[in-house]
């Protein structure tokens, strides 16, 4: 028989199939790769703008605490005579249940109810009411709302306390898969002293308070990436002027 018409032999078929299963098995290493790549990058990137949303939502808020209109010296008119209090203590930490309360003007337009309203000619007089009000010729009406976060079974949440409601109210889910959420304050050694010289998680004189410094620690459910911890600080304008 002529050599050059043989066919390929057994071994050579072996050779040939184990040298194509390790092409195949380095393609779906790579496959698998570049897939759980493309999952830890989702799950990064969705806890990261979770974080953004939650953080810069609260530092708008916080920036706002102790803005209540143009005037030092507001008239309490309201229902219950709750504003003063809320005004000599517009910002309260609870650390034994993880909840922050902000009493800061209303930003934009789709806060809802106010708690209370402030209106005032900017001049000589500010008056607070409870829940809505119009203000007169020649006023200016700056809604004022009662905000609670808190922080209960993996779950940051939101609440706003409305005109006559509970000081408990509704709970709304801000962000899911959180493993942490702590607060600081960043406290000035006298009341004349515009920046904070310390920080506490309890500080005694809530009228000392300069800044706040949030810590939220989210983690992935799926476990595709590990878990992250965005921190920032807000300043209190209002109390630096």
């Amino acid at each position: 028989m002529n050599g050059r018409s043989r066919g390929f032999g057994l071994i050579e078929l072996m050779i040939a199939l184990v040298l194509s299963l390790i092409v195949v098995l380095g393609v779906v290493q790579i496959f698998i790769a570049a897939k759980n790549t493309y999952v830890s990058q989702g799950a990064a990137a969705v806890m990261q703008e979770d974080a953004r949303f939650a953080l810069s939502k609260m530092v708008q808020e916080l920036r706002m605490v102790g803005m209540f209109g143009c005037l030092g010296s507001i008239t309490d008119a309201s229902a219950a005579g709750d504003f003063n209090a809320s005004q000599i203590t517009p910002i309260r930490w609870d650390n034994a249940n993880l909840k922050l309360t902000l009493v800061t003007a209303d930003v934009g337009s789709g806060g809802g109810a106010p708690t209370w309203t402030v209106v005032s000619d900017c001049r000589t007089s500010a008056t607070a009411y409870t829940g809505v009000r119009a203000p007169a010729a020649g006023q200016i009406a700056f809604p004022i709302r009662r905000l609670i976060y808190s922080y209960s079974n993996n779950q940051l949440l939101m609440g706003v306390q409305t005109a006559g409601g509970p000081a408990n109210p509704p709970m709304a889910v801000l962000v899911d898969n959180v493993r942490t959420f702590s607060v600081t304050f960043g406290v000035a050694g006298s009341a004349s002293d515009i920046a904070a010289s310390s920080y506490s998680s309890n500080p005694a004189d809530p009228a000392l308070i300069r800044s706040v410094r949030l810590s939220l620690t989210l983690f992935d459910p799926r476990n595709a990436v590990r878990e992250q911890t965005f921190n920032v600080v807000a300043a209190l304008r209002n109390r630096l002027l």
